[in-house]
């Protein structure tokens, strides 16, 4: 990412500071931080239990359940539903760039429309997002207006209505083509059988009344109830957005249905005629055992936004569309040794201000030591810093000779 780029992220980061600062400092947001943070220590506990629950729930609603080891598998799976179609609809889902769905779909002949706002330009831009509410973080006005009437041959102002108009246009003639709607899920309530998803432009309502919605969600995603998952998404507002709830709360717990004719139960009334829920291990299972700390995530992004290795490299800094420390930490078990030293796992200053802002106050920094600690064992380290370890051994001093 070019400097200009990290300048237009970093104001946009400051705009966001400055719009929750008063809010993160509220008592109601400090009690429902308490809460939050022992829904999720307790939940990524009972992990195993919870997604038998909720596959069994969510069955008993009508839903059916995949369970997915890997992204191959998840890919794969969502493929072979999707593989008729030309044109699918998408919203924003970091599960789905973990994945790396859309590349994937397309790759095999099946165009995927991104419907939220950000995720649409980035992908006319073939660019990265920046941050994981905020796709688009790293593009001014005038560059987005310069993309969006590169893409459509025609001249779209640099101004805010203008542009969202334009795309906004674009989606909704499409989005009839599309019998298939793919989305991931903010949070799942087990006991319930329910998914949770949070937005505020609308498009995931619309994507959820297609013919098939595909839901794309991580395990670690699950909580016990309903109200928990609630409570998770309006923290996961406050510090992602500034606002106290979203727009919008979808809550999805079967296929449409209706009883209105002598309490006769009917599907396909309205919405979805079948719902299709992946749940995603790739590597979950594994950081479970070694790191579960990580899994407490929320999915705010607040970790990034005044981190001083992000504020300079950008997802430089991270793992696909898991951004900056925590990225890294999960690459290590989603993929390897060698992607997660790739990802940056040396970059980071350990400075511990990802802990600071986080609202689940995961010791990112911690994590990152000691997966550095272990890759120095394994071989994989900086050059510089293996010239330095043999300056030591050899003159006792870090330094060259004449240095």
């Amino acid at each position: 990412m070019n400097d200009s780029s990290i300048k237009i992220m970093n104001k946009s980061f400051n705009i966001l500071d400055k719009r929750r600062a008063t809010l993160l400092q509220d008592e109601a947001t400090i009690k429902l931080k308490e809460r939050v943070k022992n829904i999720r220590e307790n939940s990524v506990e009972h992990i195993s239990p919870l997604l038998e629950k909720a596959q069994e729930k969510l069955q008993e609603n009508g839903i059916e359940v995949i369970l997915a080891k890997d992204a191959e598998v998840a890919r794969q799976t969502i493929y072979q539903l999707v593989k008729e179609e030309d044109l699918v609809a998408k919203s924003k889902s970091n599960t789905a760039g973990e994945i790396q769905l859309t590349e994937y779909l397309e790759s095999k002949e099946v165009k995927v429309l991104e419907t939220d706002l950000g995720d649409r330009i980035v992908q006319f831009d073939a660019s990265r997002p920046t941050h994981p509410i905020g796709p688009a973080c790293h593009l001014d006005m005038g560059k987005i207006s310069e993309i969006v009437s590169d893409r459509f041959q025609r001249e779209v102002k640099a101004e805010p209505r203008a542009i969202m108009d334009s795309v906004k246009k674009d989606i909704l003639e499409k989005i009839p083509q599309c019998k298939v709607g793919i989305t991931g899920a903010n949070s799942v309530a087990a006991e319930d059988g329910s998914l949770l998803m949070v937005h505020n432009e609308g498009n995931i309502s619309l994507l959820t009344m297609l013919d098939l919605h595909i839901v794309l969600v991580g395990i670690d995603k699950l909580v016990p109830t309903l109200e928990d998952a609630v409570s998770v998404v309006k923290l996961e507002t406050i510090y992602a957005t500034g606002k106290t709830v979203p727009a919008y709360m979808n809550v999805v717990s079967s296929p449409s249905k209706t009883a209105d004719i002598e309490q006769i139960l009917l599907k396909d009334m309205y919405g979805a005629k079948k719902v299709v829920v992946i749940f995603l291990d790739n590597g979950r299972s594994k950081a479970l055992k070694e790191k579960k700390e990580c899994l407490w995530c929320i999915g705010c992004g607040a970790c990034i936004v005044n981190c001083p290795v992000y504020t300079t490299l950008g997802p430089d800094f991270g793992y696909l569309r898991h951004l900056g420390g925590r990225g890294i930490v999960l690459s290590y078990f989603i993929d390897n040794d060698e992607v997660c030293y790739d990802s940056g796992l040396f970059k980071c200053t350990l400075c511990g201000l990802c802990t600071v802002e986080c609202p689940m106050e995961i010791t990112t920094n911690n994590m990152l030591e000691d997966l550095r600690s272990e890759s120095v064992k394994k071989g994989i380290y900086p050059e510089k810093h293996g010239e330095i370890k043999e300056n030591i051994k050899k003159r006792g001093s870090p330094f060259k000779p004449g240095t």
